[in-house]
């Protein structure tokens, strides 16, 4: 197989693993490039938009909420219009921040040095909200007040820091808002969908006219989108299954040991 088709898939692969997990997609993506060799200007907006093929996964695995949601709102249940009330409202300050400082963001997205830092940090604070919160109160997405909802959608902002991860800012503030687990993690899930949606037009708008004409066309989105489609379609389900169970420590230490091994490399090449 062609190494361009290769690098596709490892990409789609590395995306898929790790949107939904509290170790950073965009971060991963940046190291890739370093450890790869290839030019992560040319390949800036396919990272973007084969995050959709995640997103796609997340429609797909819980259709049957988005399904009830949508009746709910045509039939005027209160607890439906919570629901779409509480997404935008979270999703309102990444939509705002993030268009404002778009042009800052993209310069970060070229350091891996920042990545490398922002994981072993981030790692450390997951292990110390990980012991910290005891206290659960909120156990479904529609039951958190509004403003909890705005506070977690202004922590999200931190993952515009490369590395931070916009899961693990958004599950990390919501345990420590009081909401459980599973719901904390299903609401990061669900509030990918704007998020990233948003930030994939936003790309599409300033780039689309030079997609054509890179070395990274229309056919290796299309391949990179269904490898991290199927790839998150597997990773969801294990993830939620996981932090129920085990919490979210195992992705800390492996966030601490990667951004360190990071570093390491990053010096000695």
């Amino acid at each position: 197989m062609d190494l361009h088709y290769l690098t596709v898939i490892l990409l789609g692969i590395v995306e898929g693993l790790t949107e939904f997990l509290p170790v950073s997609s965009t971060g991963h993506l940046i190291l890739a490039s370093e450890l790869l060799g290839y030019d992560s200007a040319t390949w800036a907006m396919f990272n973007v938009v084969i995050q959709l093929g995640a997103i796609l996964a997340v429609v797909v695995l819980y259709w049957r909420t988005f399904w009830a949601v949508g009746m709910g709102l045509l039939r005027r249940e209160p607890v439906s219009w919570r629901f779409l009330r509480n997404l935008l409202i979270a999703f309102l300050p990444s939509a705002v921040i993030g268009l404002a400082l778009h042009d800052y963001i993209e310069i970060l997205l070229g350091a891996p040095q920042v990545v490398a830092w922002a994981l072993i940090v981030g790692g450390i604070v997951i292990l110390l909200i990980e012991r910290a919160v005891k206290e659960q109160r909120f156990h479904g997405i529609a039951d958190i007040p509004m403003v909890r909802v705005l506070a977690i959608g202004f922590i999200q902002c931190l993952a515009m820091v490369p590395g931070v991860s916009r899961s693990g800012a958004t599950i990390m503030g919501a345990l420590m808002l009081g909401v459980e687990r599973r719901t904390a993690a299903e609401f990061s899930f669900f509030l990918a969908i704007p998020t990233m949606l948003g930030a994939s037009v936003l790309e599409l708008l300033k780039k689309g006219d030079r997609i054509t004409s890179a070395a990274v066309g229309w056919d290796s989105i299309a391949l990179g989108f269904v490898v991290s489609f199927i790839v998150a379609l597997l990773v969801i389900r294990w993830f939620v299954g996981l932090v129920s169970k085990h919490g979210f420590a195992p992705f800390a230490w492996y966030r601490i040991i990667a951004g360190i091994a990071a570093l390491i490399w990053l010096g000695w090449r």
